[in-house]
């Protein structure tokens, strides 16, 4: 069953926090959790069978973009190259419901690569509790919105999630309910933007 952690949203306790970074690092955990744009799916970058889960529980095959979720641009410029015409216009929109498709430098893992294309999604989310989180994780989480099979909208209430998936991840955190528009994807690995969906961000700001 999963460990159901009722924290904050504006003022995240700590000790709460620090169950759930332990988790992640100790024990491989794969963590259902609230953003700016519905819950999402997360485990640390380095867990091979926290990717695999998530594929799992969405029904998705290996073409899959996974996001990773950072706390702020420098380390999202680790990750992703963003080019002299990208560079602007994603910093202005981040933290934002926006998520970009970029083509990824070596720090991230092969395995996490869309297979032709070798981009990854980021984003930085406009949510206090994954701040905190990410600020005392110290890296990016690998992550996949939480969008069941069959369904178009992302789950939006903790205890709705730990009902859905009790017996799939390890952890749920509540922190209030969120919005259930997922990002807006912009695919930007081509040198000009492509909305491939449109969610919470606004996508006009990429058009024309």
């Amino acid at each position: 069953m999963a460990r159901y952690l009722d924290i904050h949203p504006d003022n995240p306790q700590p000790r709460l926090l620090q169950q759930v970074v332990d988790a992640l690092r100790d024990d491989d955990a794969l963590i259902a959790y609230p953003t700016d744009s519905g819950y999402a799916l997360g485990c640390r970058i380095g867990n091979r069978d926290g990717r695999d889960r998530i594929l799992r529980i969405r029904g998705l095959d290996e073409r899959h973009h996974f996001t990773l979720v950072c706390r702020d641009f420098s380390q999202l410029g680790h990750l992703v190259h963003v080019d002299n015409a990208a560079f602007r216009t994603v910093r202005a929109a981040t933290p934002g419901p926006f998520t970009f498709i970029l083509p990824a430098t070596p720090e991230v893992p092969r395995r996490l690569l869309h297979p032709k294309k070798k981009t990854v999604g980021v984003r930085i989310p406009d949510h206090t509790l994954v701040h905190a989180l990410l600020d005392l994780l110290g890296e990016p989480l690998l992550t996949s919105t939480l969008i069941l099979p069959g369904e178009t909208e992302p789950r939006t209430n903790g205890w709705d999630v730990k009902e859905e998936l009790d017996h799939q991840v390890d952890i749920v955190v509540e922190a209030g309910e969120t919005p259930a528009e997922p990002t807006t994807v912009i695919d930007w690995s081509e040198g000009a933007p492509e909305v491939l969906r449109e969610g919470a961000g606004d996508a006009s700001r990429f058009l024309g």
